[in-house]
């Protein structure tokens, strides 16, 4: 089996080669060759030391040197050249402490994580796969290579990694590697929220987010994401809903655009229903305030799991805001969207559809041709150019200064006065219809 790989790739094999080393592509962008998928990244590895791959190459970063990665920069691009090796004791659960050096491609794969990432390729020698690796992508299976408990022994995140492939390329996971992921879970505790974070985002904004479950079956999300297990156990006895909260919680994922924003908020939407949960004589089931509750167990998961504060925030007032009820006129809807704010609500609006989709047949025949209306008021809301922002209002700070005004809080309060009275008549927007309305207040500053 031949593939066209890049041609600064087949530069750096060549130059090695025509120099007495070995050196092969490895690892996924092998995997993505043989599935027809076009490699995001191309990794080498080869027999040189990394001081022969700095003396061979003009331009190199010793990105990882003491585990024989050199990162050899060519035409604009960066590829990482590592040396054949054998590694050590992985004592933090994480890292080798130490590696050795090897000529040997054979024990260069072998310390691999998966059969799918461990073949490698050279031009004139086709695919390496000593592990089984094409057979495994075949039958679209994650193996692990050798011994399961061995490789999540050396690296716990080697667990999340399993499901993130399974969960990307649509694959099963070999059953004894699966039930050395479940006795392998608690090894996660070693591994930093950073990695956990990273591996999760790229499972959600995954072709097949629903491989999450896999995670819960494993005891994984008990141990990284224990309010999903809360949302599995719970119930809704309710006509508008056919699922638990976490398999509705599923199903919104899979209706949702594959945006980190986006599969974040599905994922953490209805958490806080299980803080909010009553039911009523009738035996049906009621979450009233979930969207607040949920927003700041949000806020609490995401901050653990440290992302960013532009993240965070958009995140947590989108689930503030996914169930919020208003009576559907152009002026209440005005105010909302300058509540969620015009950038975001776009994004309200799909995870509003995205929810409701995840409820039962009676929610759907009755919500989504009611999200389509508002999407109509919406729409015409931005053609007629209403005001949404204060940066939109037709008065601004100097207007009301010019007029006499003395900047301080009472300035603050005319503006966010003048504000509320355009959301509800946009007519209003004119700098001097504004400044007449509010002319004994402006003339009353002190």
């Amino acid at each position: 089996m031949r593939f066209e790989i890049p041609d600064n790739v087949s530069y750096i094999i060549k130059t090695l080669n025509h120099a007495g080393y070995e050196a092969y592509a490895v690892g996924g962008c092998v995997r993505d060759m043989i599935l027809g998928r076009i490699p995001q990244d191309w990794d080498i590895t080869t027999s040189a030391l990394p001081e022969a791959v700095k003396r061979l190459f003009r331009r190199t970063v010793d990105t990882g040197i003491k585990h024989g990665t050199v990162t050899v920069l060519t035409r604009g691009r960066q590829y990482e050249v590592t040396t054949f090796r054998v590694d050590g004791n992985y004592k933090d659960g994480r890292h080798p402490e130490n590696v050795t050096f090897t000529r040997c491609l054979s024990e260069d794969l072998l310390r691999r994580d998966f059969t799918v990432n461990a073949m490698a390729y050279h031009p004139d020698e086709g695919i390496v796969d000593l592990h089984g690796g094409m057979d495994d992508i075949r039958n679209r299976i994650i193996r692990a290579v050798g011994d399961p408990d061995a490789r999540f022994d050396e690296d716990a995140l080697r667990i999340m990694r399993a499901v993130r492939f399974a969960a990307q390329l649509d694959f099963d996971i070999e059953p004894e590697t699966l039930a050395a992921i479940s006795r392998h879970a608690p090894r996660l505790d070693m591994i930093s929220c950073e990695r956990i974070q990273a591996e999760l985002t790229k499972l959600l904004i995954s072709p097949h987010p629903e491989k999450i479950l896999i995670l819960y079956d494993c005891g994984i999300t008990a141990r990284i994401l224990p309010v999903f297990d809360a949302m599995m156990k719970l119930e809704q006895h309710n006509p508008f809903h056919s699922y638990s909260v976490g398999i509705h919680t599923v199903k919104m994922l899979e209706n949702i655009e594959a945006d980190p924003i986006l599969r974040w908020t599905a994922l953490l939407h209805d958490s806080g229903k299980t803080l909010t949960h009553t039911r009523d004589e009738g035996g049906c089931d009621h979450f009233y305030g979930h969207g607040q509750a949920s927003a700041q167990l949000a806020d609490e998961v995401l901050h653990r799991l440290r992302f960013d504060n532009n993240t965070i925030a958009k995140v947590t007032t989108l689930i503030r805001y996914h169930d919020y009820r208003f009576s559907m006129t152009k002026k209440n809807l005005r105010k909302v969207i300058s509540m969620v704010s015009p950038e975001l609500f776009p994004l309200l609006m799909d995870v509003m559809r995205a929810d409701n989709l995840a409820k039962s047949p009676l929610a759907v025949s009755k919500l989504i041709p009611a999200l389509d209306d508002l999407q109509k008021l919406y729409e015409e809301i931005l053609e007629e150019g209403d005001c949404l922002t204060l940066k939109d209002l037709a008065v601004n700070g100097g207007d009301l200064i010019s007029a006499g005004m003395k900047p301080g809080p009472k300035m603050g309060s005319v503006l966010k006065d003048m504000f509320e009275t355009v959301l509800e008549d946009p007519g209003k927007n004119e700098k001097e219809l504004l400044m007449q309305l509010f002319k004994d207040r402006i003339a009353d500053s002190p």
